[in-house]
């Protein structure tokens, strides 16, 4: 297949180009910058200039593939109503162009508020639209659906761990190192679900070549990783204590990262595992973040 992936350059879709090379996929990437036009080259796919926020170049781009596997999302928190609002508008473009075909659409999604309280599972949909939870990557894959286009979603963990990662775990390494201590919240028996990049890549992979449609696989290897476990890593590593915040404390460590601190969100991917014949080989959570390359 032919295979148009945006976020080709990212932390999630590079590995993915990666994997569907390997495959032996042909990939178009897109990329809106020099350097990453090099990565793609340099990863054996071809380049494809473009913005999500330029609707010409999303509709080029699946014009020309049998398929599209859309990663790319800006994760810059201070505007995520705003970096919201361009997803959905993203994926509508690209949709439009797949409607009435067979050509199958991955689009990107989250775990983090599926089932607050209790474990999650494939069958789970996300809350309503709000102001709290202004995502709307997977009500846009359900219109695009209603609308004959073969789209589904890909639930990543929230931790998508591997060496070279720049996002939760990493942000829990700054926090411990600006304040002294390695904080969890409470008891700490909060769980993130996990998930290495390689494995999470390969969900895209077999989910586009069975051309699923209408349904959401999970990206999670470890249903669940208790935050203590991750916070007493950070510690010994950096040998600073590992202490406890209470909920009225956590804020003063963690600052706008506490909703995530706080996080208790196990998921299942029994469904996905069943379905894509999807096993997991890489290192878990613990393992992967216990190794100087996450501290350097």
């Amino acid at each position: 297949m032919r295979v148009f992936v945006t976020g080709a350059t990212g932390w999630v879709g590079a590995a993915v180009v990666k994997d569907l090379i390997a495959a032996g996929h042909r990939v178009l990437g897109l990329t809106r910058s020099d350097k990453g036009a090099e990565a793609l080259i340099a990863a054996g796919a071809e380049v494809h200039r473009g913005t999500l926020a330029d609707r010409d170049s999303l509709t080029s781009g699946a014009a020309q593939a049998d398929g599209v596997i859309h990663t790319a999302f800006n994760h810059d928190f201070s505007k995520f109503a705003q970096n919201c609002a361009e997803d959905r508008r993203a994926i509508e473009a690209i949709g439009a162009v797949l409607e009435g075909s067979e050509r199958p659409l991955l689009v990107t999604s989250g775990l983090a508020l599926l089932a607050p309280g209790r474990t999650a599972t494939e069958e789970d949909v996300p809350p309503f639209n709000s102001p709290s939870y202004p995502r709307k990557s997977e009500a846009a894959t359900a219109a695009l659906v209603e609308r004959s286009v073969r789209a589904s979603t890909v639930r990543l963990a929230p931790s998508v761990h591997g060496h070279g990662d720049h996002g939760f775990v990493p942000r829990l390494i700054q926090f411990a190192r600006e304040k002294g201590v390695s904080a969890y919240i409470g008891d700490g028996l909060n769980r993130w679900p996990a998930v290495h990049r390689l494995d999470a890549a390969r969900v895209y992979r077999l989910a586009l070549e069975r051309a699923a449609a209408g349904g959401h696989f999970h990206a999670v290897a470890e249903e669940g990783v208790p935050f203590k476990a991750i916070a007493e890593v950070i510690g010994r590593r950096l040998n600073v204590p590992v202490v406890s915040k209470s909920p009225a404390e956590a804020a003063g460590h963690f600052g706008w990262f506490t909703m995530f601190a706080s996080m208790d969100a196990p998921t299942s991917s029994a469904r996905t595992r069943a379905e894509l014949e999807w096993k997991p080989e890489q290192a878990g959570l613990i393992a992967d973040i216990d190794h100087p390359a996450y501290f350097a």
